[in-house]
């Protein structure tokens, strides 16, 4: 499909096709880069989410199936709240932040990263998907410059794995994806540290932080989230800790 520039159904009903010389020179490229170990979303240049087709490059991760936890976390949360505010921390693609844009009109929706390329595939993801003007997107380190009770929700997918579990990574991951969208530094807290006291201040009382976080740190997550109420671990479908949920004292 990717080579042929074609949809599923064309291809099985052209089983007699026969490829030109620069149709195959575009499979050839694809199967020796995929050998090579080059995940096929960064060859096809595309990742499905929550049933939207995002645009992936290597300047962002790609998304995953588990984030979409993040995005079942969220809504009930959101729809509780008359035209929520709602940041996207770390939006990379931006899969996050526009999929809440479709899925809850009436929300304002900001979005931060600390990649310029990020930010600019994530703009043009918003602009495909038809919420660009749905958007606001900041290049920043985390919530760095936003006032107090900025938000009513805080929702991330934060760099979260340890430096010290490197070798339990995917090849795939630790030789294409961003290092700096998976490893947050030595003990895989760094960033979610700096994140959670940047949240108290961002959000109104009594609403929600929600990020994506791995098994390896749910322990030390549940610690640094002690004065917050309300503190739930949500586990993926393989059973591992995957949503941790914390509710801003009022």
């Amino acid at each position: 499909m990717f080579a042929l520039e074609c949809d599923r159904a064309h291809l099985y009903s052209h089983p007699e096709r026969d490829l030109t010389s620069q149709e195959l020179v575009r499979f050839n490229e694809a199967l020796t880069r995929r050998r090579e170990g080059c995940p096929i979303q960064y060859i096809t240049g595309h990742q499905e989410f929550w049933g939207l087709d995002f645009l992936v490059t290597p300047a962002v991760l790609i998304p995953r199936p588990e984030t979409e936890h993040l995005i079942e976390s969220a809504l009930p949360r959101a729809k509780q709240i008359a035209h929520a505010r709602i940041v996207d921390v770390g939006t990379g693609s931006g899969c996050i932040a526009i999929t809440l844009a479709k899925e809850l009109p009436e929300a304002e929706i900001s979005a931060t990263d600390i990649s310029s390329s990020a930010l600019s595939l994530a703009r043009e993801n918003a602009q495909r998907l038809g919420v660009a003007n749905r958007i606001q997107f900041y290049e920043r380190d985390l919530l760095a410059g936003f006032p107090a009770a900025s938000f009513d929700l805080v929702i991330s997918n934060p760099p979260y794995v340890g430096e010290s579990e490197e070798d339990a990574v995917q090849l795939e991951v630790l030789k294409f994806e961003p290092r700096h969208a998976v490893f947050a530094g030595p003990s895989g807290t760094e960033i979610i540290e700096r994140l959670i006291p940047q949240a108290q201040v961002a959000l109104t009382p009594g609403n929600w932080l929600l990020m994506e976080i791995s098994g390896t740190i749910s322990p030390k997550v549940k610690t640094l989230l002690c004065d917050w109420d309300e503190v739930r671990i949500t586990n993926d479908l393989q059973g591992i800790p995957r949503i941790a949920a914390a509710r801003k004292p009022t």
